[in-house]
C-alpha cells in the first residue's frame, strides 16, 4: 500500500497520485452541496460530511478523494440566504468530466460518497455514464442513510441541521458548529413525517421548499452533539462503507466487462 500523508487528491503530487494509481486504481468523490443549515451549522455542511467521511473510506480502502466541489442540486433551500444550487445538467457536467479526467490517468473504480438527497437523481445518470461510455466500475453510496441506519435512533433520526449532521462537521472541523446559537428549531414531529413522506422507496413526492418541512429551515436536537461523538459516528460510517463497498467491488469484478470489452461493445476503438 502507498504511505500517503492525505488521500485528497488536491493535497497530493503527480508522482503521488501517479503511483497510487497504479497501487490502487480507486477514487472516491464525495458530493454535498451548499446550503443554509440554521443557525448553528456552516453551509458547507453536506460537503463537509461528505469530504471527512470519504478520506476515512480512503485510508480504509486505500484509495484517493477526488476534489467534488462544493456545490450540488439544491433548489428546495434558495429560499433562505446561503445556498447556491446548481442545475441538474450542470452538475451531471461537473462530476462527470470530473471523473472521466481520473480515467484517462488510470482510474477504474468509482465510489461516488453523496450526502445530500437532492444530488441522487443526478449522480445516478452520472454514474451509467460513467460506467457504460468510460469502462469506470462504479458503486454509489448515500451515505446520509448509512448515518440514519447507523445513528438515527441515538440522534432523532436524519433530520436537517440536527445532530448528525452537527457530529459530521464536529468530526471534521468543531470550530464551524456554534450549538450556542440554536434557539428555533422547526417542531420535530411535523419535520420528521414531511421527511418520511418523502424518503419512502415507492412514493416520492417532490417538494418545492424546505418552508414545507421546517419553516425556520431546519429542525432536529443537535445540543447533545460532541467531537467525540462525532469521531465515534465518522468511525462507525467509514467502517460499515469500506467493508460494503469492498464485497461490493469484488462482486462486480467477478460480473462486469473491463474497459475493453465496454468499448467493443460500443463499437469504440
Amino acid at each position: 500500500m502507498t504511505t500517503l500523508s492525505s488521500r485528497y487528491f488536491i493535497d497530493l503530487t503527480q508522482p503521488e497520485i501517479a503511483a497510487q494509481l497504479q497501487d490502487n486504481p480507486l477514487v472516491i468523490l464525495p458530493a454535498g452541496s451548499v446550503e443554509q443549515h440554521g443557525p448553528h451549522l456552516p453551509t458547507g455542511t453536506d460537503i463537509y460530511a461528505a469530504n471527512v467521511i470519504s478520506h476515512a473510506v480512503a485510508e480504509r480502502m486505500n484509495g484517493l478523494v477526488l476534489p467534488g466541489g462544493p456545490l450540488g442540486v439544491t433548489p428546495m433551500h434558495m429560499p433562505f440566504e446561503g445556498t447556491i444550487t446548481l442545475t441538474p445538467e450542470t452538475y451531471m457536467r461537473v462530476v462527470t468530466e470530473t471523473c472521466v479526467s481520473t480515467a484517462r490517468h488510470g482510474a477504474k473504480y468509482l465510489l461516488i460518497l453523496n450526502w445530500h438527497e437532492g444530488n441522487s437523481a443526478s449522480l445516478s445518470i452520472a454514474a451509467e455514464a460513467l460506467h457504460r461510455e468510460h469502462g469506470m466500475t462504479v458503486l454509489t453510496v448515500h451515505a446520509c442513510y448509512v448515518a440514519a441506519d447507523l445513528w438515527g435512533e441515538d440522534c432523532g433520526g436524519l433530520t436537517h441541521g440536527g445532530e448528525i449532521e452537527a457530529l459530521a462537521v464536529l468530526a471534521h472541523q468543531p470550530d464551524l458548529v456554534h450549538l450556542d446559537r440554536i434557539d428555533y428549531s422547526s417542531d420535530h414531529k411535523h419535520g420528521l413525517i414531511m421527511d418520511k413522506l418523502r424518503r419512502t422507496r415507492s412514493y416520492q413526492p417532490v417538494l418545492t421548499d424546505i418552508r414545507s418541512i421546517a419553516p425556520t429551515g431546519w429542525y432536529g436536537s443537535p445540543e447533545h452533539a460532541t467531537a467525540e461523538k462525532g469521531l465515534r459516528m465518522l468511525d462507525d460510517i467509514a467502517d460499515a462503507i469500506a467493508a460494503e463497498a469492498t464485497r461490493t467491488f469484488e462482486s462486480l469484478d467477478e460480473i462486469l466487462p473491463g474497459v475493453a470489452e465496454i468499448k467493443h461493445l460500443r463499437g469504440v476503438g
